[in-house]
C-alpha cells in the first residue's frame, strides 16, 4: 500500500475503518481457504491412488507430505517475491 493510501485509511471515520478491516479479514480468510482447498485437491489427486483401505499407505502418506511442503515453500516464495515487486514499486512513486 503506498502512503497516499494509507493517508487516507486513517482520515476515515472510525466506524468506516472497523469495516474495512473486517472487509480485509474476510478476503484473507477466503484467499486462505482457497489456498488449503487448491493444496488438498492437488496433493490427493496426485498422491491417492487407491481406496482399498481405510487410511493412507506409507508411500500415499509420504507422497502427501512431500506435496503439501513443496505447495506450501511455493506460496511462500511467490509471496515473498510479490512483496518484494510491490516494494520496488512503492518506492518508485
Amino acid at each position: 500500500m503506498d502512503k497516499n493510501m494509507l493517508a487516507d485509511l486513517e482520515s476515515l471515520p472510525e466506524e468506516d475503518k472497523v469495516r474495512m478491516s473486517t472487509m480485509i479479514e474476510q478476503l484473507q480468510l477466503r484467499d486462505s481457504l482457497r489456498m488449503y482447498n487448491a493444496l488438498v485437491e492437488r496433493c490427493f489427486t496426485d498422491c491417492v491412488d487407491t481406496f482399498q483401505r481405510k487410511s493412507l499407505t506409507k508411500q500415499e502418506e509420504t507422497c502427501v507430505r512431500r506435496c503439501a511442503e513443496k505447495f506450501l515453500k511455493h506460496s511462500m516464495r511467490v509471496g515473498m517475491r510479490f512483496a518484494e515487486l510491490n516494494q520496488g514499486a512503492a518506492t518508485m512513486d
